[in-house]
């Protein structure tokens, strides 16, 4: 039986197997680093519990998750519009199905101690000097499609980093700095706004950026008013208070920024090491580092 039925497989079925195999790598090669990875397990998770549905002969939860396959179906080239430009964009130039040498596995853990002692520190002299900063700091969630929107640095942080970023000379002064791993991945980035109205006359316009992207991913951002100084952090779609001691300040980020126990125990685990491959690419900074 066995041999009959590999008797029917061909060298176009073998082809046509690599062939698929390869584009859904590069697939998902393209969506590493973007929310784009989040919506995709999430559809995934749907058509997996249709599947369990159809299974047991669940008519209705049946009906339910088709529609809703449907309608994600419907708005996937709405969702996916940045990776859809950016992919054709590297169709054009021919660099879609370019292998990067220095793309390896992305080594596990979290931003480095000293980083966010930096960040606090360069956040308080900005505080005290009244000079407005926006550093956001990436968690779970990809903000690759932010970071594009900017000047990419790969840069080690450092306070003189930091400082000459935020200069009112600058001309990234203007924009938010994105920290990925303890490194600054880019400067000058859009972030999208909060839409929800905002009365407070303490939120200006950085606050509504970092609200806006604290309500779309999980990203932690420290917000510096260039009007009064005050430092601030938003998460979860909520600003703090205004925090003026530095060491606090060092204490809360360390705290909000580390991960879970368990999830610090799952080094090894084979689904969390795809996706944090999906999640960041490591390989460009290595070739662009600014030292």
């Amino acid at each position: 039986m066995t041999f009959s039925a590999l008797g029917h497989v061909g060298i176009t079925d073998v082809i046509d197997i690599i062939a698929t195999s390869v584009l859904v790598y590069y697939v998902l090669l393209l969506i590493r680093g973007t929310r784009a990875v989040q919506i995709l397990i999430g559809i995934l998770v749907v058509v997996g519990l249709l599947g369990i549905a159809n299974l047991l002969h669940l008519s209705l939860l049946g009906t339910v998750l088709r529609l809703i396959v449907v309608g994600a179906a419907v708005s996937i080239p709405i969702v996916f519009q940045p990776e859809l430009r950016r992919a054709l964009e590297q169709i054009g130039r021919g660099g879609l199905f370019r292998m990067d040498p220095a793309d390896r596995e992305p080594g596990w853990g979290r931003p480095e101690d000293r980083a966010i002692v930096t960040l606090a520190r360069t956040a308080s002299l900005l505080g005290r000097n009244r000079r407005g900063a926006l550093i956001v700091i990436e968690q779970q969630s990809g903000l690759k499609e932010y970071c594009e929107s900017g000047t990419m640095l790969h840069a080690d942080i450092s306070e003189e980093l930091l400082l000459s970023i935020f200069t009112p000379a600058s001309p990234l002064h203007d924009g938010a700095v994105v920290m990925r791993e303890g490194r600054i991945e880019a400067a000058g980035c859009f972030l999208p706004l909060a839409e929800r109205p905002l009365t407070s006359p303490r939120v200006g316009t950085r606050h509504r950026a970092a609200l806006g992207l604290s309500e779309q991913t999980d990203a932690v951002v420290v917000v510096v008013s260039e009007e009064t100084g005050a430092i601030t952090i938003a998460r979860g779609g909520k600003l703090s208070r205004p925090i003026d001691d530095e060491q606090r300040l060092v204490k809360l980020l360390l705290a909000i920024t580390r991960p879970p126990r368990d999830e610090r125990r799952r080094r090894n685990d084979v689904i969390s090491s795809l996706r944090m491959r999906l999640r960041s690419g490591r390989g460009e900074r290595e070739s662009h580092a600014v030292h």
